[in-house]
């Protein structure tokens, strides 16, 4: 039986798509590391919506809307594509291969993002992380994300790879921070103003 631990890694370096191996804090690791974070955030995300969310017949008891759990589960599939474009040395440079993720992704979660700002009151002020424990951990999973879209600007911004998934991390926080509102809502908990001075 092959086993997960083949002690490759003991010095610190790590394999990536190819037959190089880089330090595990090179740049291109760091970056598709915090994307590998972020997916997990979103499967904490998934894991916390009650199965009974999608087969309750009671309209009267709260619930998160079905199409929470599906965009999470449609994000996650990006995020693992991301993730081998970001460990595949030259992706998306000429001549080398295609980014799996580029613009049809961010038109897909645009229209999301539209489609959750239509169903939101405005925001006037800003307003802090927290509410429903689901509602929390989208909040959070907000934040890695962007924590992985600065990781993966700096590896841009060095080797010109990556520009795609910038663009798609980008589009993904501001999803998450737009789910975490709607969940909280639904579940009964109003977003919380940030009050300066405080």
């Amino acid at each position: 039986m092959n086993s997960i631990t083949t002690g490759g890694g003991d010095l610190g370096d790590t394999g990536i798509l190819g037959s190089d191996r880089l330090q595990k804090c090179h740049p291109r690791i760091e970056a598709y590391g915090a994307v590998d974070e972020l997916n997990s955030d979103l499967g904490v995300c998934i894991s916390m919506i009650p199965s009974s969310n999608l087969s309750s017949s009671d309209s009267s008891s709260p619930s998160i809307p079905i199409a929470i759990e599906s965009q999470l589960r449609e994000m996650q599939s990006m995020l693992f594509h991301m993730g081998a474009d970001l460990a595949q040395q030259d992706c998306g440079l000429e001549g080398r291969a295609s980014p799996r993720v580029g613009q049809p992704q961010v038109d897909l979660l645009t229209g999301w993002i539209h489609q959750w700002e239509a169903e939101l009151p405005p925001l006037k002020e800003f307003i802090l992380p927290g509410g429903d424990p689901i509602g929390a951990q989208l909040h959070r999973a907000r934040t890695t994300g962007r924590r992985a879209e600065r990781r993966t600007v700096a590896f841009s911004g060095s080797s010109g790879e990556g520009k795609s998934a910038v663009v798609v991390l980008n589009r993904i926080s501001d999803l998450l921070f737009l789910q975490a509102r709607v969940v909280n809502l639904s579940l009964g908990h109003p977003d919380r103003p940030w009050k300066s001075g405080t």
